[in-house]
């Protein structure tokens, strides 16, 4: 894809849903066995340590995680948004739906009791639907080295590419906003309880889904790219 394309508002509203990765994986990783719930890359090799038996990884979470993400992907993919061709809408209602399935989850964590494993399972499922949801509608989006949940090649690429400096400057802040969830996330699950992470992480899921509305309502189709 080009890098001269417009994306108009989406790179800023697509780094909110990174930091809300980050936010997510720390309560998935920290506090539900040693999984992930949005990066399946983890659980692939979590899966293997599960099978030889080392590390402590638990082979039923790790595979919930890659089935609810698989279904959350379908969703966000084939039904989330319908046929709609504004970028803009698109983010609006994917994030919205998804800001939903956290909400559940929250409401879970903050109800029952996050140290059962029962709990704990439903709450994998949960974010990783939501997470697959995000995963798929950033597809659609396909915005250069802003995928939310892999900075795998975003990394390769800010060392390995000689281009300009607005692509380092995005995939930079990738990165940062990223680690920013994280350690977020960590400083919540530290100082107040599993909950708090998680109504944060929908917070930032409305901003971003009442953001993108009302951007949407005063841009056209072609100003989001």
């Amino acid at each position: 894809m080009p890098e001269s394309r417009n994306h108009g508002p989406l790179p800023a509203l697509l780094l909110a849903l990174t930091v809300t990765t980050g936010v997510v994986d720390a309560v998935s990783y920290l506090v539900l066995g040693h999984v992930f719930v949005a990066n399946m890359t983890g659980n692939v090799v979590f899966s293997g340590f599960a099978v030889s038996g080392v590390g402590g990884v638990s082979w039923s979470a790790t595979l919930l995680a890659v089935a609810a993400f698989g279904a959350g992907a379908y969703l966000g993919g084939r039904h989330v948004g319908g046929s709609t061709t504004h970028r803009g809408r698109l983010l609006a209602l994917s994030t919205a739906a998804q800001c939903a399935v956290v909400l559940v989850a929250a409401g879970l964590a903050a109800l029952a009791d996050p140290g059962r494993r029962a709990v704990q399972l439903a709450l994998v499922a949960l974010l990783a639907v939501a997470m697959g949801m995000q995963n798929a509608v950033v597809r659609r989006l396909a915005v250069p080295d802003l995928t939310t949940t892999v900075l795998t090649l975003t990394t390769a690429g800010l060392f390995a590419d000689r281009t300009t400096a607005r692509v380092r400057g995005v995939r930079v802040a990738s990165i940062l906003a990223m680690a920013a969830g994280a350690l977020g996330g960590g400083l919540l699950l530290r100082h107040a309880d599993v909950a708090a992470p998680l109504w944060t992480a929908a917070g930032l899921l409305a901003g971003c889904s009442v953001a993108a509305d009302r951007l949407s309502r005063g841009r056209s189709a072609e100003a989001w790219g």
